[in-house]
C-alpha cells in the first residue's frame, strides 16, 4: 500500500508542478487547447491571438444567412445588431479552466471550443425580424395598418407560426461566426389585436396620419413632412394590450428625412488659436449637434395621429468638442518655442509646399498626443491641387504628384526636432540635398513613410506655418521648458557616383550628381530652467551617391 500512496503523492506533485510552470510560462497568455470554428487559439500572447481574431472579423462582415421551415433571408450584421466583441473573445480565451483535468487535457494538445463574445442589439435584431416576416414566418400576421401611398391599409390578424425572438438572438450569437445557415426556431403564433381593433384604428386615428404635414422646427428651420413621408414613416402596431399604437423605425426617418435635416447639424470644432498682436488668443470651441433619430422617430409617431396643425421640435443629441475653449486656455500656448525655415525652391514644389503648409497650419498637438504628417493631411493628390514635381524614385530624380512636401517635412521635423518634441518616426533621403542639414532631415510619401512625432511635454503645441513662393517656415508655439543644441558629425566612408544615360522625356530629369556619405546629428536636450541636461541622442545616416543623369 505505502508504494501506491507514494505513487500517488508523486503523480500529484507532479501535476502541481506542470501547472505552476504551465502558469508561470502561460501568464498572460490565452489558455491550452482554446479554439474558435477552425482557429486554433491557444496558448498565444495577446498580439498573436489578436491577429488570428482579425481573420475571424472578416467573417462578421458578410451578410448572415437566416433559415427557418417557411424560407431563408441573407441580413447586414450591422441592420441585425449583431456585433463581434474582440475585446471581451479576448478575456474568455484566457480564462484558464478551474477543473484540472480540462486544464491539463489542453496541456497535453485536446482541443476545446470556446464560443466567441457577440452582442446584439434586441430592438434592431426584432426590426431586422420583422422586415422579412413574409420570408421566415408561415401565414402568421397579427393585427396593425399601414399606408400604401398616403391610404391607410389594414393588416388584418391571423394564426400561424412565427421566429421564437428569444431563441433566433441566442442562435445568432451561438453560430454566427461558425459561418453558414443559422436555423431559427419557430413557435406557434395567436394574435393579441382583433379584427375589430385594426378596424377601429383604420376608420380613426389612422385617417388623421395622411391627412395634412407635419412641421418639425431643426434648430430654427422648418422640416415639413408631407403626406406622403408619413404613409412611408408610420405604421399601427400592438401595444401588448391588445390595442394598436402608431410607430416609425428611426432608421426609416433617418433615411426619408436624412438629407433635408443635414442642414441643421454640424460636427464639433475643437478651439484653436488666432494671431492678435503677435501673440495666440483663443478661438472658442463649437458645440456640434446631430438628430437623435429614436426620439425623432417617437416625435413623429406621437404626433401624426392628431387632429388638425400638427407640429413638434426635433431633438438633437450634443456632441462635445475633444478641445474645449476652457482646455485651450488650459494649455500654456503662449510662445514660439522653436522655428525653422527652408528655402530654394520655386514652381511646382512651391505650390505642393504652399498647400501642405495652408493644411498643416493651426493644428493643435495636445500632451501625449502624437501627430503624423500623412494621417493629418490625408490623401495628397490632384483633387487636393497639388501637381507634378520633384521626386527621389529608386535613387534617382523624378516626377510625381505631390512632389515637393518632402522640403516641408523636413521643416516640419527641424522644428519639432528644437521644441524638444519625441521623433516618433522619420526617414531622410536617399541622397544627400544641400539645402536641408546633414542627418537632420525628412522625407515623406503617402501610403508608405510618415513624419510622425508626439508631445511629451504638460502644455500644447501649436503648430503655426509661413510661406513665401521661395521659403518656408514652421513654428510651434506652447511654453519653453527644454533647450535643445543639434551637433553635425563628421562625413566619411565616401562613395563616387555612378552615371547613367535615360531617355529624354517627364520620366527624366537631368543631374549631376553627387557623393554618397556617411554622417551623424547628435540632438542634446536641455532644462530650460536649471540648464541639467535631460538626453542625448546620435543618429547615424548614411547617404547613397546620386547618380549622374544624362537625358538623350
Amino acid at each position: 500500500m505505502g508504494w501506491i500512496v507514494r505513487g500517488v503523492l508523486a503523480a500529484v506533485m507532479l501535476a502541481a508542478m506542470a501547472f505552476a510552470v504551465d502558469y508561470a510560462v502561460g501568464y498572460g497568455k490565452t489558455a491550452h487547447g482554446v479554439r474558435i470554428a477552425e482557429f486554433e487559439l491557444g496558448n498565444l500572447t495577446d498580439a498573436q491571438a489578436r491577429h488570428e481574431l482579425s481573420k475571424l472579423s472578416v467573417v462578421s462582415h458578410g451578410r448572415i444567412t437566416l433559415r427557418t421551415s417557411s424560407g431563408t433571408a441573407k441580413i447586414d450584421p450591422a441592420e441585425l445588431g449583431a456585433r463581434f466583441d474582440v475585446d471581451a473573445t479576448m478575456e474568455r480565451l484566457k480564462e484558464q479552466p478551474k477543473n484540472p483535468v480540462t486544464r491539463l487535457a489542453g496541456m497535453l494538445g485536446i482541443k476545446r471550443d470556446v464560443a466567441p463574445v457577440v452582442r446584439i442589439d434586441r430592438s434592431s435584431f426584432d426590426e431586422a425580424l420583422d422586415d422579412e416576416k413574409k420570408t421566415l414566418e408561415k401565414a402568421a400576421v397579427e393585427g396593425g395598418v399601414h399606408f400604401r401611398g398616403t391610404e391607410a391599409v389594414g393588416d388584418f390578424p391571423k394564426k400561424g407560426m412565427r421566429v421564437d425572438r428569444d431563441k433566433a438572438r441566442v442562435a445568432v450569437e451561438d453560430n454566427w461566426l461558425a459561418g453558414g445557415p443559422i436555423d431559427l426556431a419557430m413557435e406557434p403564433f395567436a394574435p393579441s389585436v382583433s379584427h375589430e381593433v385594426v378596424q377601429q384604428t383604420l376608420d380613426g386615428d389612422a385617417q388623421n396620419v395622411t391627412a395634412s404635414a407635419l412641421t418639425l422646427d431643426g434648430r430654427g428651420d422648418d422640416l415639413r413632412v408631407s403626406p406622403h413621408d408619413l404613409g412611408r414613416l408610420v405604421s399601427y402596431v400592438p401595444d401588448g394590450k391588445g390595442g394598436l399604437k402608431p410607430h416609425v423605425k428611426s432608421k426609416e426617418a433617418k433615411k426619408v428625412l436624412g438629407d433635408r435635416t443635414a442642414p441643421t447639424e454640424s460636427e464639433p470644432v475643437n478651439a484653436t488659436f488666432e494671431f492678435s498682436g503677435g501673440s495666440p488668443t483663443v478661438v472658442p470651441a463649437q458645440v456640434g449637434a446631430r438628430v437623435d433619430w429614436k426620439k425623432a422617430a417617437e416625435l413623429i409617431a406621437e404626433t401624426a395621429p392628431r387632429d388638425g396643425e400638427r407640429t413638434g421640435k426635433l431633438p438633437y443629441t450634443l456632441k462635445r468638442p475633444e478641445v474645449t475653449t476652457k482646455r485651450a486656455h488650459q494649455l500654456g500656448v503662449k510662445e514660439v518655442v522653436s522655428e525653422f525655415t527652408t528655402g530654394d525652391f520655386s514652381g511646382p514644389s512651391g505650390t505642393n509646399i504652399r498647400i501642405v503648409a495652408d493644411t498643416v497650419d493651426g493644428a493643435v498637438v495636445l500632451p501625449g498626443e502624437t501627430f503624423s504628417l500623412n494621417g493629418y493631411t490625408g490623401h495628397r493628390g490632384t483633387p487636393q491641387g497639388y501637381v507634378d514635381s520633384g521626386i527621389i524614385d529608386h535613387g534617382r530624380p523624378a516626377k510625381a504628384v505631390g512632389g515637393g512636401i518632402s522640403q516641408f517635412a523636413t521643416t516640419l521635423y527641424n522644428a519639432a526636432y528644437f521644441a524638444g518634441l519625441e521623433d516618433v518616426d522619420h526617414t531622410e533621403h536617399n541622397y544627400y540635398i544641400s539645402r536641408y542639414p546633414e542627418a537632420r532631415e525628412a522625407t515623406v510619401f503617402e501610403g508608405a513613410i510618415d513624419l510622425a512625432f508626439r508631445n511629451n511635454t504638460d502644455y500644447g503645441v501649436y503648430i503655426e506655418t509661413l510661406w513665401s513662393p521661395s521659403s518656408v517656415t514652421v513654428r510651434m508655439w506652447s511654453t519653453k521648458t527644454r533647450d535643445v543644441e543639434s551637433v553635425t558629425g563628421s562625413r566619411s566612408n565616401q562613395t563616387q557616383p555612378e552615371k547613367m544615360t535615360l531617355p529624354e522625356g517627364d520620366n527624366c530629369v537631368p543631374s549631376s550628381g553627387g557623393p554618397g556619405f556617411t554622417s551623424s546629428d547628435t540632438r542634446i536636450i536641455s532644462d530650460h530652467r536649471t540648464g541639467a541636461e535631460i538626453s542625448r541622442h546620435t543618429r547615424n545616416v548614411e547617404y547613397d551617391p546620386q547618380p549622374v543623369v544624362n537625358c538623350k
